[in-house]
């Protein structure tokens, strides 16, 4: 009887491994599945602003708060009015903007590898790279996660501001740490594993594409880069990060100097994610949205 026990088990966790992560969630095995994720809520009001309106009225269903940042307070007091919003926190170990800057939560005493001589985070992710330890890495995070509680966000899953902890192997493994303490899934995907050279077990949840417009998908239109997208989108659990703001005059002289990611970029961004061509588009090729909230519980927290 226990032989047949242990067999039933083994052809158990088999049949999960070959399963796929859509199926795992219970979905077809050919359900397009698709998280429109909207980056950076916290650096400015109107990064929030576009943000929420994006999340009430468009196509976005995602988002992720950057804890050390100014506009922090009012996405927190959102967030904690709309629980059912789907809010990770887009942990941020860099402060790249010339003018408009940033620094640890958890003190630049506790983190000194963490701060520049002005007490700010380093502007670049080969900086932070160069400097800072994981230990002072799992530091700051800690003190962003805990600040994102204390201020009553329900925050459903971990990502990388600038991708910082996918540049580092070590980096990582202090995410992938901090999620099973928290009982949250960090984002991922097979090129974030192979690059950072980190292995997972069958229970993690790696998702199948990441896409993120780049300056030259940019100057070739928004509308065409998000267009191509959805209407090749394959099978699988996919995400789309954008950057959602107004063009106005803080945003431009928050991203004074930076043309890529601008404020014209995020004003683009947002037109299309709350346009009827892409709701037409998710309609037309029979892509299903789906939330980080819903993988947190159905896979992680495992509630039914």
């Amino acid at each position: 009887m226990k032989k047949i026990l242990l067999l039933f088990l083994f052809w158990g966790t088999i049949a999960h491994a070959q399963q796929s992560l859509q199926e795992r969630l219970g979905y077809a095995k050919n359900a397009k599945l698709l998280i429109i994720h909207a980056d950076d809520l916290g650096v400015a009001h109107s990064e929030n602003e576009a943000s929420f309106y994006a999340l009430e009225k468009g196509s976005v269903n995602s988002a992720s708060i950057m804890v050390p940042c100014p506009w922090f307070p009012e996405v927190a007091a959102y967030a904690a009015a709309h629980p059912k919003t789907d809010f990770g926190l887009h942990l941020t170990l860099t402060s790249e903007w010339n003018f408009f800057k940033w620094g640890p939560g958890a003190g630049k005493e506790a983190v000194p590898g963490l701060a520049n001589a002005y007490g700010y985070f380093f502007a670049s992710v080969d900086s932070v790279i160069k400097a800072a330890a994981a230990t002072e890495v799992e530091k700051e995070l800690r003190a962003q996660i805990e600040r994102a509680k204390q201020a009553g966000v329900d925050f459903t899953h971990l990502d990388s501001h600038m991708g910082t902890l996918y540049s580092s192997k070590e980096y990582l493994q202090v995410a992938l740490k901090l999620g099973k303490e928290y009982k949250v899934p960090v984002m991922l995907n097979q090129q974030i594993l192979k690059g950072t050279g980190t292995t997972v077990d069958e229970t993690a949840v790696v998702i199948n594409d990441i896409y993120v417009e780049n300056p030259q998908n940019f100057a070739q239109g928004a509308e065409a880069y998000y267009t191509g997208i959805l209407q090749s989108l394959q099978p699988g659990v996919h995400e789309i990060i954008l950057h959602a703001a107004y063009d106005n005059s803080e945003m431009q002289a928050i991203t004074t100097g930076h043309p890529d990611y601008g404020a014209a970029w995020r004003q683009a961004d947002f037109n299309f994610f709350t346009s009827e061509l892409c709701k037409t588009l998710l309609q037309q090729n029979r892509i299903q949205l789906i939330t980080w909230r819903e993988i947190r519980d159905k896979l992680v927290r495992k509630e039914k």
